[in-house]
């Protein structure tokens, strides 16, 4: 059995997996204030979940952050009161066995890769495209971690050729202008638009809006759009994936997947037909079922059951 947490800001989830992917078991509680109450949460959720399946599991985190390579410490998390501990080693003590921490954009991709959108793909890069815009890869059922605990955050690179109105670029939250999150997020998209209206939406009302015909709306997700295929085609030339799978809340915008690949294809060096963009098979739940998906591989390897 393969256990799965996802420890957010708000609430921790757990899953329960079976070898073919299938659920045992699913429950979420409240994230705690405190770091060792969080731990304690998690442990707890951990043991009640094996007592009542009277089975023990391994268990793989994902967390809205990294594991510092030359630390051992959370760094990059937006749930600042992981940042500086030790969260591998602390619920490895708590829970008496190894445990596998990774972050949650790259359980989005392994979940995907595995059994989900990027199923049967080799290489695949995962996009959260939400509140922020994260990135993960995965590639032969492996998720990249790089040397800096940082593969795949393509979020923070600056948006590829900036028209003359995007040279300077808005100030993003990691202190940069420009990057490629403060561009093509939610809040980015909510915000370009209330500069051309002065109105208030969200970036669902924005969308509704483009497709009733609004111009403002249409004028702002074309943009998004343009904004979102250059960034993409970086990826390609970089990594030429073969998969290319879109999860957050702006993953439920349904010309992405028609409006995107055509423009990537115009942007990209030389691809050889539309680039795959796919949108997400398990949705909320990738997160917690890549974590889940950790061992995997080392258990296929290993020759242990599946």
């Amino acid at each position: 059995m393969r256990i799965g947490i996802d420890l957010g800001g708000t609430k921790i989830e757990i899953a329960c997996l079976a070898s073919d992917g299938s659920e045992h078991l699913r429950h979420r509680v409240p994230t705690p204030h405190a770091y060792d109450e969080t731990m304690q949460a998690i442990a707890d959720l951990i043991f009640d979940a094996e007592k009542t399946l009277g089975r023990r599991g391994s268990v793989g985190v994902a967390i809205p952050g990294a594991i510092s390579p030359k630390t051992g410490l959370v760094k990059n998390a937006n749930n600042t009161r992981l940042i500086g501990h030790p969260l591998d080693k602390d619920l490895a003590a708590a829970l008496g066995r190894p445990v596998r921490v990774a972050n949650d954009a790259n359980c989005f991709t392994l979940s995907e890769a595995t059994d989900g959108a990027g199923a049967g793909r080799d290489v695949v890069f995962g996009i959260i495209a939400g509140t922020g815009v994260g990135g993960g890869i995965c590639v032969g059922g492996r998720v990249l971690n790089g040397a800096h605990a940082i593969a795949g955050e393509w979020g923070h690179n600056p948006l590829p050729a900036p028209r003359t109105d995007e040279l300077s670029g808005p100030l993003c939250y990691c202190g940069k202008n420009g990057c490629i999150e403060s561009w093509c997020s939610g809040p980015a998209l909510a915000r370009q638009y209330k500069q051309r209206t002065g109105r208030d939406l969200s970036p669902a009302e924005i969308t509704n809006a483009a497709l009733a015909g609004e111009a403002d709306a249409v004028a702002e997700m074309q943009a998004l759009y343009d904004r979102l295929a250059r960034a993409i085609a970086s990826i390609v030339n970089i990594l030429d994936p073969d998969a290319i799978v879109i999860g957050g809340g702006l993953s439920n915008i349904d010309a992405l997947y028609t409006e995107l690949a055509p423009r990537v294809e115009r942007y990209a060096f030389t691809p050889e037909g539309k680039t795959a963009i796919l949108k997400n098979v398990h949705g909320d739940s990738s997160g917690v079922r890549g974590a889940a998906w950790l061992w995997r591989l080392d258990e296929v390897q290993a020759g242990l059951p599946r």
